[in-house]
């Protein structure tokens, strides 16, 4: 298998499962816990109105909706995660996903907080980190949370991809 193809088959498989770990931990805490998390809906909703020019809302949740928006999310959300994936694999190379260590994912995933806290969230009407939100900390806290958990999914699922 060639390099960039051994490249791109694993970190898709780990991408996937690294956000694949992050549903199941979203489950968990909603259904669970009651604690809120993030519709993938309105994911699909902020990036379905790129095509207005439309980048930031004063409160995503009110801008109007747009056709197939819970299935773009969704499939944002896991390309957002296989491209984190590939970060890891460029930076530390397919070597690593052979004789995985717990670091490198996990450097990742907490330096990958910074595109909701800097992006998304200020899109979305919700401020830099989530601080135009009643309780800031409590977002920012579920963030490096849900994100650390895509670390080890990415871990995780690195030790039992095949080697190729």
């Amino acid at each position: 298998m060639t390099d960039l193809l051994e490249l791109a088959f694993i970190g898709g498989v780990i991408g996937v499962a690294g956000s694949a770990a992050i549903d199941i931990w979203s489950l968990v805490l909603r259904r669970g816990f009651h604690i809120p998390t993030l519709d993938y809906a309105l994911l699909g909703r902020w990036i379905g109105h790129f095509k207005h020019g439309r980048f930031a809302h004063p409160k995503i949740a009110a801008a109007s909706p747009v056709a197939g928006e819970r299935a773009l999310g969704w499939i944002a959300h896991y390309a957002i995660g296989v491209a984190f994936a590939l970060t890891l694999l460029v930076i530390w190379g397919t070597d690593w996903a052979h004789s995985p260590t717990i670091l490198p994912p996990m450097l990742v995933s907490l330096g990958s907080v910074v595109a909701p806290w800097f992006v998304m969230q200020p899109a979305f009407g919700a401020g830099i980190a989530g601080s135009r939100t009643p309780h800031p900390w409590h977002g920012r806290l579920r963030n490096l949370g849900t994100h650390a958990v895509f670390g080890l999914g990415l871990y995780a699922s690195a030790l039992v991809v095949p080697a190729v």
